[in-house]
């Protein structure tokens, strides 16, 4: 007869952990051999800035002890090296880097990367609270911390026609998640000013979260009621008076640095000794080629350290102050009782990581993933999200008293000129210019195949000849499209429907270059090295149409996003979104 007691999965948990925290306790006394030495390394406190010549002593995952520690199961040579917390990315949207989450960590996880926070919107606009949940789900395993930030604005605004909604029954759904730190971007700052009673309930149901802010270009008394609503951080300043009013409202900033977002620059002067804790870096949008090409928050830091940022500076806003921000226990810190998620450096300057670890173990190592992360099938109705009715040329039609106001690109922004034009008549319509750099621009609604289709002219493209469509747009993902002549227009647009989602480039009639992106027409279900190839070949192939833009692909994305000033056009046509 068997007398062991029965436990509950509460006390049995409650031992367990007993356990580990009693072994911790001898292991940083030199009482009891800890698994992991890190031995010979100096270490990066983000508590004093200093660099501490110490072994790092590691057990079940969390750090037991920073000192000498000569005793150890597993002893990993550190010597010459800098141990720091792994880095951590407070705003990232997945989809935007094209990758499924496996593949994702394979790509940022060899450059230090640790923790991501991201926003789902991307997938819910296309696939609601079922695509949120696929989402999640392939990211249980991988050998990095993800939160979630629930999905605030979907529809982004009226003006767009997503395939889903996510509405409050959704937010509060997914506020329960253990994995959910925040009420996601408030991207609709007009209905925040105007006292929408609809968002005021999905503020008060994320009482008690943070909630991220989306504010380009609020200034004054508008900020100040934006800040009074309950918002407690910002990524979209463009220019540095502008983040330093939002830093005095009290919002966290997150100086972007993406791949067609490049603001770090512009608002790095903002740092100083008396706001560095309230700020950090964030990608918001970095596709995979940028990631496997250049890195990920390594890369940022590069770029801030290069413009003159003290690296340990640096490091601690890339890490102890989004931990902090986003209540993060346990990460962010190379510290007793914290966890052993590190970011091993061969020095500061160059930001080069040579190891990282995730839980006390070793996940990457020499620019290569070594741990082998789960795999999650895609579900099926993810790839079935392209709904199109049939389009002909007279869809693309422009009427010349319609075409008196354009789009009109910013180089490395995403915010847009609303501008007077002159458009090329022929037939009684307007018509791209090659000569004058105004091209159509084009959207078409992809979700319920309404046959809705927006058309305008935009300027800053300069293809010469050909076209471009994807049906990344955000934030409804309908099919964008711009081109020189209507005949090629359309035969990019018909590519990307065929293929169920993807970009294309088109001349005369002919596909030059075509990436598929079949899970909810955002994200390819292949392997890292052949996305981020066929994106680097695609954006190579738009870019010898003429294209002057370093991302024609990325900038063509965002021309749809109708809370981003001046300028965009939707599936409803042309929008002037001048405040």
């Amino acid at each position: 007869m068997n007398d062991a007691p029965a436990y509950t999965n509460a006390q049995a948990q409650y031992f367990k952990w007993l356990w580990q925290w009693r072994r911790r306790i001898a292991i940083a006394q030199r009482l009891y051999e800890p698994a992991t030495v890190l031995r010979g390394g100096r270490v990066l406190s983000v508590f004093t800035g200093e660099l501490i010549e110490a072994d790092v002593a590691i057990d079940a995952g969390i750090i037991a002890g920073v000192g000498d520690y000569p005793e150890a199961r597993e002893i990993i040579d550190v010597s010459g090296l800098i141990v720091t917390p792994s880095f951590i990315d407070p705003h990232l949207h997945l989809e935007s880097t094209l990758l499924w989450p496996t593949e994702l960590a394979r790509a940022v996880v060899p450059h230090g990367t640790g923790a991501i926070i991201t926003d789902p919107h991307e997938i819910a606009n296309v696939a609601g609270h079922s695509g949120v949940e696929a989402l999640r789900a392939a990211t249980v395993g991988l050998p990095l911390d993800l939160r979630f930030t629930v999905p605030s604005c979907v529809p982004a605004s009226p003006h767009e026609s997503p395939g889903a909604t996510f509405e409050l029954a959704e937010i509060e759904a997914m506020l329960a998640w253990p994995e959910a730190v925040a009420l996601g971007e408030m991207m609709n700052f007009p209905g925040v000013l105007g006292a929408d009673p609809e968002i005021g309930a999905k503020i008060w149901a994320s009482n008690g979260r943070f909630r991220d802010g989306h504010a380009p270009a609020l200034r004054g008394p508008k900020l100040q009621a934006y800040a009074a609503a309950g918002m407690s951080s910002d990524h979209e300043s463009f220019a540095l008076d502008e983040a330093r009013d939002k830093l005095r409202a009290g919002l966290f900033i997150m100086m972007r640095q993406g791949s067609s977002e490049k603001n770090l620059i512009d608002l790095l002067p903002l740092v100083n000794d008396e706001t560095w804790p309230r700020i950090s870096f964030c990608s918001d949008d970095r596709d995979c080629h940028d990631l496997t090409a250049h890195g990920h928050v390594d890369d940022i830091l590069r770029t801030a350290i290069k413009a003159g940022l003290d690296p340990v500076r640096a490091i601690r806003m890339a890490t102890w102050n989004p931990a902090q921000h986003w209540r993060l226990d346990g990460i962010g810190a190379v510290a007793p009782g914290y966890r052993a998620n590190l970011a091993v450096l061969a020095d500061l300057q160059s930001v080069t990581v040579e190891h990282t670890l995730h839980k006390g173990k070793l996940v990457a190592s020499g620019g290569e993933l070594v741990a082998d992360p789960p795999t999650m099938a895609v579900p099926d109705f993810l790839r079935q999200t392209v709904n199109v009715a049939p389009i002909q040329l007279s869809h693309l039609e422009l009427a010349p008293d319609a075409a008196r106001q354009a789009v009109e690109l910013i180089p490395g922004q995403i915010v847009t000129r609303l501008i007077e034009v002159e458009p090329a008549i022929e037939n009684d319509q307007a018509v791209s210019s090659v000569e004058s750099d105004l091209l159509k621009l084009v959207c078409v609604e992809r979700h319920q195949a309404s046959g809705r289709v927006g058309v305008g002219l935009v300027r800053g493209f300069g293809l010469k000849r050909g076209a471009l469509a994807s049906t990344i747009a955000h934030d409804a993902h309908n099919i964008i499209a711009v081109g020189t002549n209507d005949a090629d227009i359309l035969a990019a647009i018909a590519t990307v429907a065929e293929s169920q989602g993807g970009l294309a480039v088109v001349a005369n009639l002919d596909v030059v270059a075509h990436l598929a992106l079949p899970i909810a027409g955002l994200v390819s279900d292949a392997p890292l090295g052949e996305v981020s190839a066929g994106y680097a070949s695609i954006e190579a192939a738009a870019r010898g149409l003429g294209s002057t833009l370093p991302s024609p692909f990325g900038q063509l994305a965002f021309l749809a996003l109708s809370v981003i000033p001046e300028a965009r056009v939707t599936d409803r046509g042309l929008l002037d979104l001048r405040m």
